[in-house]
């Protein structure tokens, strides 16, 4: 059975969430609630491109979904994610809690939003 065109299949969330990179991007958001992408590239410490691209291929799952304030575009975890997915998240998140506070710990370096916007956007 095939279900709702934007909401997310068993399949494609686990291979979303194979590759390290879009894990952490979406363990992050998930606990943040809402990212830009200079937020990421400074957290993750990558290129702004592979970011992107990597962001680009976590909508298309239907994990997250953006929202572009100006210059700035926000992603936050999609409200369509069912339950099992938002589990899946959760767990990983526990299961990553030293790799994912060492991100957090990045971020919260990084001052507050407007700081970040002034300095890094």
């Amino acid at each position: 059975m095939v279900g709702n065109v934007n909401t997310p299949q068993a399949l494609q969330v686990f291979k979303c969430l194979s590759d390290e990179t879009r894990l952490m991007l979406v363990l992050l958001i998930a606990q943040e609630q809402e990212l830009c992408v200079c937020e990421m590239t400074h957290a993750l410490q990558e290129s702004q491109p592979k970011v992107s691209r990597h962001l680009a291929q976590l909508r298309q799952c239907g994990l997250l979904i953006d929202q572009r304030e100006g210059q700035w575009v926000y992603y936050r975890l999609s409200p369509q994610l069912p339950a099992w997915a938002r589990e899946i998240i959760q767990a990983g998140g526990e299961g990553s809690r030293v790799q994912v506070a060492a991100l957090a710990q990045r971020l919260a370096k990084m001052g507050d939003r407007p700081t970040r916007r002034a300095a890094l956007c």
